[in-house]
């Protein structure tokens, strides 16, 4: 799952108005920024197999610590943790962020087929949509389009970045989730593990620009 990810982050900004769209992206993505470090390093593995599922061409061969169940679940207590400790959110931050980095394995898990580990060396899971695309599509854009609505309607545009940063931002995604779809497979790991660092990074940067340029519709101090 790509732009569902991204959906689950958008939405989190209603219950969280005071962390920035950054944060919870890079809370939902958690899993994505390290797995391309780790393939680097030769931590985990993965092979360009085309045909491997109708959407992908991928074979995530072994990501244990990237995306297990299991380690995830700590990685997102210690991302809510440190972002409580350096920003000073509440609880409900802490609460979200931690939950938003554990839904990477339940979305992969819709997506994939049985290679999400519960644990490293553990069974694996998968529900295999990837082997639909138009089941692929029909399930990620709609979830998409809930999750900016949510945003949309909890945020409001301070200026004319705020409006139409927002606005590009949301249409790249979706630019970029066709063009992954429809395009040839990357040449190398190398490329692609590169190619989804920097990609995911600067969609989390091009997040923070919209969003510090947006205010919440409502004030909360649970956040």
């Amino acid at each position: 799952m790509f732009i569902g990810h991204f959906a689950l982050g958008f939405a989190a900004k209603r219950a969280t108005p005071r962390v920035s769209l950054a944060v919870l992206f890079g809370a939902a993505q958690f899993a994505d920024l390290l797995w391309p470090v780790l393939v680097l390093s030769g931590i985990e593995q993965v092979r360009i197999d085309p045909g491997n599922t109708a959407f992908t061409p991928f074979d995530f061969m072994s990501y244990p610590y990237s995306h297990s169940l299991f380690f995830l679940l700590i990685w997102g207590v210690v991302f809510g943790f440190l972002y409580r400790q350096f920003a000073g959110g509440g609880r409900r931050a802490l609460l979200v962020l931690s939950a938003l980095v554990v839904s990477h394995w339940v979305l992969d898990v819709l997506t994939h087929r049985a290679d999400m580990p519960l644990y490293p060396g553990g069974p694996k899971f998968g529900l295999g949509l990837w082997n639909s695309v138009p089941g692929t599509v029909a399930v990620e854009l709609p979830l998409y389009a809930a999750g900016l609505w949510v945003y949309a309607r909890a945020t409001r545009a301070r200026d004319g970045i705020g409006r139409w940063a927002f606005l590009s931002l949301a249409a790249s995604l979706v630019g970029i989730y066709f063009v992954g779809l429809a395009g040839p497979p990357p040449p190398s790991v190398t490329a692609l593990s590169a190619t989804a660092l920097c990609g995911v990074a600067l969609l989390i940067l091009w997040s923070w620009w919209a969003d510090g340029h947006r205010e919440s519709q409502r004030t909360s101090g649970l956040s």
